[in-house]
């Protein structure tokens, strides 16, 4: 027991020892308690700074592409891409059974006739028939012009009338609005752009008429055709001014200017080869714009 009492008997300068040791432990906690002791990161370079900016752009528009959600717009069903049946929710079966249908060259005119067709769901058709559009002929059926004979002694009609081509410079607007897709307003259309030049070069003229869809062109060309000679306004694209030129439907001023600094530089434009080398010249309609042209 002494020898055991003897460990707890510390001198003056004993007892200061372990005064001090204490006071250092307690130092030392609350150093690593309050400053922070982990390796600070170094400033990024430039290239840094660039790559995650440019990452946070990027994750940022990931973000808003999934977030936004597909708009339905109004459309005619006659004509649905693989992709849009899919995002509208139709399964493969489905958008082939319309494709087949229409490689007969038939249309469908209601959402009952598209139900029919596809074997669409009802709740599917529910949700995109609001969103169906279809040509003016087939939705103002119940207009005046359009005489209901199903209840008349008359024989029945032909479901389909035989096409017979005719020459689009010679066509009446009615004439016109027998293509499907085409109305009242795009016919009218067809007739004023007609009158801008005289008379149509080139069937290809209708494909950039304003309105004229895709499909309606594939119909234009079954029914209609340029006859031989057609009173064309052609013009002298070698001695007429930057200011004639310009009234020409595929010349805006620009251009004209472009048509007579090259024609300065080059004493004349001798054909169709130097049109294309005329900076700003539409090199897709370059054919028929030759068609109009006196070299």
């Amino acid at each position: 027991m002494k020898n055991i009492k003897s460990y707890f008997m510390f001198s003056r300068e004993h007892r200061s020892g372990i005064f001090l040791l204490l006071l250092i432990i307690i130092a030392f906690q609350v150093a690593w308690y309050f400053y922070d002791f982990s390796p600070k990161a170094s400033k990024p370079s430039e290239k840094e700074i660039q790559w995650l900016a440019m990452q946070n752009e990027i994750d940022s528009l990931k973000q808003i592409s999934n977030n936004k959600k597909y708009e339905i717009k109004p459309f005619n069903p006659n004509f649905i891409t693989d992709y849009k049946g899919s995002v509208l929710g139709m399964s493969v079966e489905e958008i082939d059974r319309l494709h087949k249908f229409r490689e007969q060259d038939k249309y469908v005119n209601s959402a009952k006739e598209f139900q029919e067709v596809t074997k669409v769901s009802n709740e599917l058709l529910n949700k995109i028939s609001p969103y169906f559009k279809f040509p003016d002929w087939v939705t103002n059926k119940s207009n005046s012009k359009y005489k209901d004979y199903s209840n008349s002694n008359f024989k029945k009609f032909p479901e389909k009338k035989a096409i017979v081509v005719k020459d689009i410079n010679l066509a009446s607007k009615e004439e016109i609005m027998e293509v499907y897709g085409i109305g009242e307003k795009i016919s009218e259309i067809i007739l004023q752009e007609k009158q801008k030049f005289g008379a149509f070069a080139s069937i290809e003229q209708l494909q950039y008429v304003w309105g004229v869809s895709p499909e309606a062109y594939e119909d234009i060309k079954k029914r209609f055709f340029v006859g031989q000679n057609p009173s064309i306004n052609k013009i002298d694209i070698n001695n007429l001014s930057i200011k004639e030129l310009s009234k020409f439907p595929y010349f805006d001023y620009n251009l004209a200017r472009q048509i007579v600094i090259y024609r300065s530089a080059h004493d004349e434009i001798k054909n169709i080869e130097d049109l294309t080398k005329i900076k700003g010249m539409p090199n897709e309609k370059i054919k028929i714009i030759a068609l109009y042209l006196e070299f």
